[in-house]
């Protein structure tokens, strides 16, 4: 892992008695004035003490090409809906609910009706945990593939909330032993979510074009899926307004009949370009808050 990537290791922050009390605030608040709290009281500070602000600057800046100002401003939005997404987490981890639209959800439906299993590409933009509220099945197990490092608090309430909705936890862990896991449950016809925007774990990655500059993008998610043929998805969950997620359901395509290598290649590029449609549409949603571009 590189000195940019330790910058941001992907935990929510925080102790196990601020979750807790966070959780206890939201059963009785309205989540909207914790947004204008975070956004008046809280980002403000963080701008000043985080590195985030740098990098995502820096995004606006160079890779959406916005003038100083405006990159600015929207170095601001983006941490405040950050905020938002994670205030949300702990919402629904407190019971409350969000009117969520599915778009394209019959691709979804067909492959959970089909015996083999098949696997779901997300990013980390917009709120992905709510697809494991939201994407339900009683056909297939739904495995989502999770960072190992994050907290105690939050692991809990997800693994509570997973369990009503037949989804299960894979830790990435150092020794790669997630990697069994993740072949168990597709020799069963399970469904595997893996992330496929940030390198863990190995450190084998495949290059390519996004947003007008190279990038490293993790070889394991492109890897498991052309060695077993499997039909992929990306699945983006993206916040549509204060009260309200949209999920994008698009079918990544690749030629299966092609060298490995190949379909390898095809299969990262559909990845990415879908990736850079979800990033133009909602550009204030990226938070990789480390140098993703070399």
């Amino acid at each position: 892992m590189t000195e940019e990537q330790k910058e941001w290791q992907g935990n929510t922050y925080g102790n196990s008695g601020m979750h807790n009390s966070l959780i206890t605030m939201l059963r009785y608040i309205d989540t909207r004035l914790l947004y204008l709290f975070a956004s008046v009281f809280i980002i403000p500070v963080c701008l000043i003490i985080q590195p985030s602000r740098k990098t995502a600057y820096h995004y606006f800046r160079n890779r959406l090409g916005y003038g100083r100002i405006k990159a600015a401003w929207k170095t601001y939005i983006n941490h405040c809906l950050f905020a938002q997404v994670v205030i949300d987490r702990f919402a629904m981890y407190a019971g409350k609910k969000f009117a969520v639209e599915i778009e394209d959800f019959e691709y979804f439906q067909r492959l959970v009706s089909q015996p083999e299993g098949f696997m779901i590409l997300s990013a980390h933009i917009g709120n992905y945990e709510i697809a494991g509220y939201s994407l339900q099945s009683d056909k297939k197990i739904f495995n989502a593939l999770v960072f190992a490092g994050e907290k105690e608090i939050v692991m809990l309430n997800r693994n509570k909330l997973f369990t009503d909705n037949n989804v299960r936890m894979i830790p990435v862990r150092q020794d790669m032993s997630h990697l069994f896991e993740i072949n168990t449950a597709l020799s069963n016809g399970e469904v595997v979510s893996m992330p496929a925007d940030r390198i863990h774990g190995s450190q084998k990655s495949l290059t390519k074009n996004f947003l007008a500059a190279t990038a490293p993008f993790p070889h394991g998610p492109f890897s498991v899926a052309t060695m077993r043929g499997l039909d992929v998805l990306a699945v983006n969950v993206m916040k549509s307004s204060l009260t309200k997620y949209r999920i994008h359901i698009t079918p990544l395509n690749y030629d299966k009949t092609q060298s490995r290598a190949k379909q390898m290649d095809e299969l990262s590029s559909a990845y990415v370009a879908e990736l850079e449609r979800m990033i133009k549409m909602y550009p204030a949603q990226w938070y990789n808050f480390y140098e993703f571009w070399k």
